[in-house]
């Protein structure tokens, strides 16, 4: 099999409901779609969406740009030799991490299809399906977030995400408090601050908290910062921002600075990236979750495929973005969250979607 051209298209996931986080709130975003077609029937799909300039180093911009530089110099590989197509992307540009794991996800999708197995069976195997989820809880009154709460809860979900940060600390130690009042047996939450606290503001947040049963999710901007933190912190600490490759994964565990991660696949290689990860976590004994910034099917595939093959007693579930934009890019099998789970999409091999010809209109960018 040889990839023959390899299509870009830009597409805008409307928002259908308010996402806010204490760095930013949450916009139309700009997904880019990967179409690689090969010289077989087989035609893979990848993606990658982030939410703007905040909180990630790239922009659709800057992922399309990449995407001029590394499409051509991969016309007449074979896609389903994974690591050859790596090699060949990192000798043609440093960087591009976006543009790379969007290629790598559309890559495994072949791979998938090419040999009649579900990317989670290419992968090891699953452990769940349906996969457990998070829910975030946007940044509000004490009230309003308790409330949100509930509700989450009365409709299934185990996982709550409490947003954080960029007000006053008081504000969110009082939202804290609201929610951990009403959070039942059974269900974990997580105080996400998106890098919005300093270092002493996630100190005073975790002791004046400190009768509750919560994580602490990437309380600080940057790596050293956490690391700081963490010794005077009385729960345990979370990296996502900061947890960019596997070197930093693996300094985190050995140092004891984070107890966990909430990981991002285009963040750090995609499917094959996050593959390492999952591994090094298995074997280090440490919980992590298997997300994306923003996107629709196709990212959200990637991520409950990878998702389902984490042991459930490691697993802190695989995010999907749908609630926010309802967009389906096949509509049958698209993931949807029900009941705080996401089954793993059955339209047949590889990442489990049938997007109809067409679907994403005319493309940006043509390489052939």
């Amino acid at each position: 099999m040889k990839i023959i051209a390899i299509y870009v298209y830009e597409k805008t996931l409307s928002m259908a409901s308010a996402y806010n986080m204490s760095s930013s709130t949450v916009g139309d975003a700009s997904s880019t779609i990967i179409e690689l077609h090969t010289d077989s029937e087989h035609i893979g799909y990848g993606e990658i969406c982030p939410t703007g300039p905040l909180p990630q180093p790239e922009h659709a911009g800057s992922i399309r740009a990449d995407l001029e530089l590394l499409a051509p110099a991969l016309i007449g590989l074979d896609p389903v030799l994974i690591g050859q197509v790596l090699a060949a992307m990192n000798s043609t540009m440093d960087g591009g991490i976006g543009a790379k794991s969007a290629i790598d996800i559309a890559c495994w999708d072949l791979l998938g299809k090419a040999t009649g197995r579900r990317v989670c069976d290419l992968l090891g195997g699953p452990f769940t399906d349906p996969v457990s989820t998070y829910h975030v809880i946007a940044i509000g009154t004490p009230d309003e977030s308790a409330s949100s709460a509930e509700h989450l809860q009365n409709d299934g979900h185990t996982k709550l995400q409490l947003k954080a940060g960029g007000r006053r600390i008081e504000d969110d130690i009082d939202a804290a408090r609201a929610v951990a009042a009403v959070i039942r047996p059974g269900v974990d939450l997580f105080v996400d601050a998106n890098r919005g606290f300093s270092v002493e503001q996630a100190i005073q947040f975790s002791h004046a908290c400190a009768g509750l049963r919560l994580n602490m999710e990437q309380p600080c901007h940057t790596y050293e910062e956490c690391a700081a933190a963490k010794p005077s912190l009385v729960h345990p600490l979370l990296l996502d921002e900061s947890a960019k490759d596997l070197a930093t994964v693996a300094k985190a565990i050995s140092s004891g600075v984070a107890n966990g991660f909430g990981m991002k696949l285009t963040r750090v290689g995609g499917l094959s990236g996050m593959r390492a990860i999952r591994d090094l976590c298995i074997a280090t004994n440490t919980p992590t979750s298997f997300d994306d910034s923003w996107g629709g099917d196709i990212i959200a595939s990637a991520c409950v495929h990878i998702g389902s093959t984490m042991p459930p007693a490691l697993s802190r579930g695989a995010w999907i973005s749908h609630p926010y934009h309802q967009c389906h890019y096949d509509e049958t099998n698209g993931p949807r969250i029900e009941g705080g789970r996401v089954a793993i999409p059955s339209g047949g091999p590889g990442l489990g979607l049938v997007i109809p010809t067409g679907y994403f209109g005319t493309p940006l960018a043509s390489h052939n």
